[in-house]
């Protein structure tokens, strides 16, 4: 029996609104993806790309040691009027988004990690 194969993009969000909008952008451009709620669900998987909702509690030091651990690029999302926290992703090396971009961007992120 062959193991079942690494999700390509890691995701950390607890808004079912998108939660959704990852997972069916994920589908559409087949790429396959496992969204976790909580950062202590990360585990140690690998994966091409972390893709995180900067507004969860711990989220972005948790993010930044899994990064740092799996060399995986992460791409954080946040309210573009949260200076505070877009600041604090930056520093650990997290690519920052607003909302709107994000969505803009998510099915080129995910085509590229699927490759």
């Amino acid at each position: 029996m062959e193991a079942p194969q690494a999700p390509a993009v890691v995701a950390i969000v607890r808004d079912l609104i998108f939660s959704s909008r990852i997972t069916a952008t994920a589908k559409a451009v087949g790429a396959s993806v496992r969204v976790v709620r909580d950062p202590a669900q990360l585990g140690d998987g690998p994966a091409k790309l972390l893709l995180i909702d900067l507004s969860l509690p711990g989220v972005i030091e948790s993010a930044a040691a899994w990064r740092e651990e799996h060399c995986v690029p992460t791409v954080g999302f946040v309210s573009h009027v949260d200076s505070a926290t877009i600041a604090a992703a930056r520093q650990a090396g997290i690519t920052v988004l607003a909302r709107s971009g994000f969505v803009e961007a998510l099915p080129k992120l995910l085509e590229e990690a699927n490759r």
